[in-house]
């Protein structure tokens, strides 16, 4: 099974177009959306191409492939225009590997749960990075839409037991073993 994970696109239309097309020439199995999916925050400025509706236009025909996280931006009312359901988190069984989707904002790498899993993916900080932390392989694809801290807009790939960061054009930044 191969993954493709993208987190915090925050109504951008752009960007959720941009990873739609990714998702579809990675031939991913599934695309994991890490929240924050429609709205922009009240600390974040509008990104390119604002358009809430328009990303729910986006992602409903792939609905049956998207496993979406309930981001802290997530609101209940998010569900009314999509055709997917949003979770608080979800753990995958990939390869023998359990994985742990979340948002970030509660579980992350300053607050793991050791031994419960071997990666833990969440977004909500907009900062990129895969890094190992008690045993556990801990990655945040960044913000596709609002990178910050000199973050670029990406996404991460696992497959065949290894994490692969890339750029929003597809070339590989960074890989791990997991």
């Amino acid at each position: 099974m191969k993954l493709m994970i993208a987190s915090d696109i925050h109504g951008s239309r752009y960007y959720a177009q941009k990873i739609v097309e990714r998702f579809n020439a990675e031939k991913a199995d599934k695309l994991v959306l890490l929240g924050d999916i429609y709205y922009h925050g009240p600390r974040n400025p509008l990104p390119k191409d604002y358009a809430p509706m328009e990303v729910a236009n986006l992602l409903n025909p792939i609905a049956d492939k998207l496993i979406v996280i309930q981001g802290n931006c997530d609101s209940e009312v998010d569900q009314m225009i999509s055709k997917f359901h949003f979770v608080k988190e979800a753990m995958l069984l990939i390869d023998g590997k359990k994985i742990m989707l979340t948002h970030g904002h509660i579980l992350n790498k300053d607050n793991l749960e050791m031994g419960a899993y071997d990666v833990l993916a969440y977004g909500h900080f907009h900062i990129d990075f895969m890094e190992r932390k008690d045993g556990v392989l801990v990655i945040n694809p960044g913000s596709v839409s609002l990178p910050k801290e000199n973050s670029v807009s990406g996404y991460i790939t696992i497959e065949n037991n290894e994490a692969r960061q890339h750029f929003l054009n597809g070339d590989i930044k960074r890989v791990e073993k997991i």
